[in-house]
């Protein structure tokens, strides 16, 4: 979709040069969100690729993901065999289920922004123990990507800042992965979309709701819990009124569905 009202475009190379922003400006990364509908309020686009954020650097302490990586790029990584939580990564790319167009715009940063109850990218961050990292003109800030994602479209953002990278730390890469996802039809949106993990270290089970609620909610154990505890601990946790609603999924199907996974994970996580 052309943006009419967008009268100019700012192509920033160096951080120094990033933070000029204003009323009507919007970052730009890959853009299939903003370019899919009208932006009135928006009159300046202020592009991130002039940076040249290298897309994934695996190091000591785990992976950086830049923001502007593409969820193409993420899904051909090849993980270090010795992540347990591998896997994990192209389950999440495809529960997307974009075209392949969308793949090689849509960003890793873009989703997780966009905090949509069904953005594959914000659950992957947040079982996986992630670590938001923020640039503003004063400098950075981190915030853990469990609470990043605060409503519907609504993130914990302030105004200026942007999303520099995910951080995933290596002990939660370690971890044993279970994955569970449904959608109303077969390549509709997630309703419902949880990960299950277990750190076989301490034996630590940790399960993440996303898609489900307005945003993510994380259940954490010490120890395997049995199935009673775990959906006692769920229902208290998430009451029935505070499933997500609309047309992808009505809330007692979520809430089913929800229950349902949560069982499967922990079965199969306990094998």
């Amino acid at each position: 979709m052309d943006l009419n009202s967008v009268t100019r475009i700012l192509r920033p190379a160096s951080r120094a040069e990033l933070f000029d922003f204003g009323a009507g400006d919007a970052w730009l990364a890959g853009g299939t969100w903003l370019f899919s509908e009208p932006q009135i309020e928006t009159t300046r686009l202020i592009d991130l690729d002039g940076l040249a954020w290298p897309d994934l650097s695996v190091g000591s302490e785990g992976l950086e993901i830049a923001a502007t990586c593409r969820i193409a790029a993420l899904a051909r990584f090849a993980p270090p065999a010795y992540w347990r939580a591998g896997p994990l990564f192209a389950q999440c790319c495809n529960a997307l289920l974009g075209s392949f167009k969308i793949w090689n715009m849509a960003t890793v940063g873009g989703n997780v922004c966009l905090g949509l109850p069904a953005g594959p990218m914000t659950s992957l961050a947040v079982a996986l123990d992630g670590r938001c990292r923020i640039w503003s003109a004063s400098g950075e800030r981190v915030v853990p990507a469990s609470a990043f994602v605060t409503g519907p479209q609504q993130n914990a953002l302030r105004r200026g800042e942007v999303l520099r990278a995910i951080d995933l730390p290596l002990p939660a890469l370690l971890r044993r992965t279970v994955f569970r996802q449904i959608s109303l039809s077969t390549h509709g949106r997630s309703a419902a979309l949880l990960i299950g993990t277990r750190d076989l270290t301490n034996g630590a089970f940790a399960l993440t709701i996303t898609a489900a609620t307005p945003r993510p909610v994380q259940l954490h154990f010490t120890e395997l819990p049995g199935v009673a505890d775990l959906l006692t601990q769920l229902d208290h946790t998430i009451p029935p009124d505070q499933y997500y609603d609309d047309v992808h999924g009505a809330p007692a199907w979520r809430a089913a569905m929800t229950r349902r996974f949560a069982q499967e994970i922990l079965e199969e996580i306990r094998a």
